[in-house]
């Protein structure tokens, strides 16, 4: 038996989510006492490739054909399970991404599975049965799942747990894949990426900002701090609504629920709704002129101060820094 860990790639780089995942297979495999093997869909290099040794998985199985060379959800899925079946394999492990969420439920149910979404513990093993724990309620809440099939897929949220760096010498195995002409029924010939920004739901910080900002021929300054951070960049909802932003900066209940290590909220009040997307959040800095803020209750460090004074002071004082 062993455990297959699915990692994710955009235009042939390994994303940050990879590493986790990776490392939460090598620590699966070390409780279980099972073999760890990475799975590569798409046009990935070698030298990438070679970066799965560093986190403990000695064995890479890639897959890399032409009509697989971008993501499409129903064959990806179709590629896990048979090469999770052909391993014999007892538990899949993949990123609770964008992707993950269509991707985890279709493998879950081909491989007739036990599924967890959106983990963010290792399990507690007893017996049989797994207990792990998720977020729920837009990460409001924490539930304790168990898992009782003897076969199981976990998503893992993305910064939840640390990729922890363990070098073993890796090898790669090429795969060919059965792909039913049924998986191919969409084609994706291309893709044009509207911004080379870093993606929100994978940030390891992210600068958001609400309607203290007065309106978006303010936002310069907003990008110049996620710039100097390489940070993304976030926005409330009422700013969204406005049209000061695009909707895919929104986080909040009702827009992207983010788990970086550092958010920075400025001139956001923190309406519960707000809070509900953001509160996973490892460490919460709020940049607020009103003291009484709701914000202010939950952040970690608070600055009371207007945003118009305070950001142009820190993104010199984080560029001094960065000179010396």
């Amino acid at each position: 038996m062993s455990i297959l860990v699915y990692i994710e790639n955009v235009e042939g780089e390994l994303k940050k989510s990879a590493y986790e995942t990776l490392s939460y297979g090598k620590a699966l495999g070390d409780m279980t006492g099972e073999e760890v093997t990475a799975l590569s869909i798409g046009n990935v290099s070698g030298e990438q490739l070679e970066k799965v040794g560093k986190y403990g998985v000695k064995k890479v199985i890639e897959v890399n054909t032409k009509d697989l060379s971008h993501f499409l959800n129903q064959a990806y899925a179709s590629v896990i399970s048979e090469v999770a079946k052909n391993l014999h394999t007892n538990t899949v492990v993949l990123a609770n991404s964008f992707s993950g969420k269509g991707l985890a439920p279709r493998v879950a149910a081909k491989l007739s599975a036990a599924l967890a979404d959106g983990a963010i513990s290792l399990p507690e093993i007893s017996g049989a049965a797994w207990t792990i724990k998720k977020a729920v309620f837009s990460n409001k809440a924490i539930a304790t799942e168990e898992l009782h099939e003897q076969k199981k897929v976990i998503a893992i949220t993305p910064n939840s747990l640390e990729a922890k760096v363990s070098p073993v010498e890796v090898t790669v195995e090429k795969y060919e894949p059965q792909v039913l002409p049924a998986d191919l029924s969409t084609i994706i010939k291309d893709i044009v990426r509207a911004t080379d920004k870093i993606s929100l739901p994978e940030a390891d910080i992210v600068v958001s900002a609400g309607r203290g900002m007065k309106g978006p021929e303010n936002w310069a300054m907003i990008e110049e701090l996620a710039q100097v951070l390489g940070a993304a960049t976030a926005c409330s909802k009422p700013v969204s609504d406005a049209g000061w932003r695009p909707h895919e900066e929104h986080v909040g209940q009702t827009g992207l629920a983010v788990t970086p290590n550092l958010y920075i909220a400025i001139g956001i009040s923190g309406a519960i709704q707000h809070l509900a997307g953001v509160s996973a959040s490892k460490t919460i800095v709020v940049i607020n002129k009103d003291p009484e803020a709701p914000f202010f209750k939950v952040a970690d460090y608070g600055i009371v101060g207007d945003a118009f004074e305070v950001i142009p002071q820190l993104i010199e004082a984080i560029k001094a820094y960065k000179n010396n």
